[in-house]
C-alpha cells in the first residue's frame, strides 16, 4: 500500500521518529530521515540495512525556517514528491511553575514543537496539494488535551499542535490530503532525559512502577493511520499505557 511512497520523518534520530523509520523500512517506502544528529541518523540508516536509494538523510534543525525551506526546496527530484510527512520533532524542557520558568526552555519548546512543525508543514504541504495526494501526521500529546502541574508551556505547545492539526484539516477540505494527530501519554524515550537536562535519575522516576508505552507502540498506531483506505481520515488518536488514566492519574506499582 505504501510501497515507493516517500515518507519524511522529523526527529528521526531517536524515540518515536526512529521507531517510525523501523516500521516503515520493510514496507518498501522511501524514507527521508531528518534530525540534528547526523551520526545518529547514519547509525539508524545502517541498522535498517536498506540501500542508499531507499533512504535519504537530512541533517536539519526544524527551528531554523530558512534551513527547512532550503532543505525541502533542494531535495533531489526523485525525493521531492513527499507523500507522508510525520512531524515528530519535539521536546519538553524543564518542569517549573510558570512564574519560575526558564525563558530559554520556553523558546526551545515553542520554536521546536510549534514553529518547527509549522515550517515543515508550510513547505511540504503545497507540493501535496499540487500532486493531489498526501498525509500529514502530527505527533501531539495527552498534554495538549489536559494540562498538568508545572507543565504549563509544554502543555501550551501541544495544545497548539492540536489546534493546528484541526485547522490544517479544515483548510485542506476539498482535497484528498489527510491530517492525523497522534497524541500519546507516557512513552519511555529520551523525553524525560531532555526535560531534566540529562538528569537520568530524575528521568527514571517518571516511569517508576509503571509499564509505559514504547516508541514502537506509537509507531504502530502511526502506521495504522497512514495505511487506511484513502477515503478514511483518522483525525486524532489518544493512546496511553493501561497504568495511566489521564495526564495526572497514574497507577504506580511500587
Amino acid at each position: 500500500m505504501i510501497q515507493n511512497q516517500i515518507v519524511l520523518i522529523t526527529g528521526a534520530s531517536s524515540g518515536i521518529g526512529a521507531a517510525c523509520a523501523r516500521i516503515f523500512a520493510p514496507t518498501g517506502a522511501k524514507l527521508i530521515l531528518a534530525a540534528r544528529r547526523q551520526e545518529r541518523l547514519q547509525q539508524l540508516a545502517s541498522d535498517l540495512n536498506k540501500s542508499s536509494s531507499d533512504i535519504y538523510l537530512l541533517q536539519l534543525d526544524v527551528r531554523d525556517r530558512l534551513a527547512v525551506e532550503l532543505a525541502i526546496s533542494n531535495l533531489p527530484p526523485e525525493w521531492s514528491d513527499i507523500d507522508i510527512l510525520i512531524n515528530n520533532a519535539g521536546l519538553s524542557r524543564g518542569l517549573d511553575k510558570l512564574h519560575e520558568g526558564d525563558t530559554q526552555d520556553w523558546d526551545e519548546m515553542i520554536d521546536t514543537n510549534i514553529k518547527g512543525l509549522l515550517y515543515l508543514t508550510r513547505y511540504v504541504v503545497p507540493g501535496m496539494v499540487k500532486r493531489d495526494r498526501g498525509h500529514v501526521v502530527n505527533i501531539g500529546s495527552i498534554a495538549g488535551h489536559q494540562t498538568y502541574p508545572k507543565g504549563n508551556v509544554y502543555c501550551g505547545t501541544k495544545a497548539a499542535v492540536k489546534a493546528i492539526s484541526e485547522g490544517l484539516k479544515q483548510d485542506l477540505l476539498g482535497t484528498p490530503i489527510r491530517v492525523t494527530s497522534v497524541d500519546p501519554g507516557m512513552v519511555e524515550t529520551e523525553f524525560s532525559q531532555v526535560r531534566f537536562h540529562g538528569d537520568g535519575d530524575r528521568a527514571k522516576q517518571v516511569y517508576q512502577g509503571v509499564i509505559p508505552l514504547t516508541p514502537d507502540d506509537v509507531a504502530d498506531v502511526i502506521f495504522f493511520c497512514v495505511t487506511r483506505p484513502t477515503h478514511v481520515n483518522i483525525n486524532e488518536v489518544i493512546l496511553m499505557p493501561v497504568d495511566q488514566a489521564s495526564a495526572t492519574l497514574v497507577n504506580r506499582r511500587t
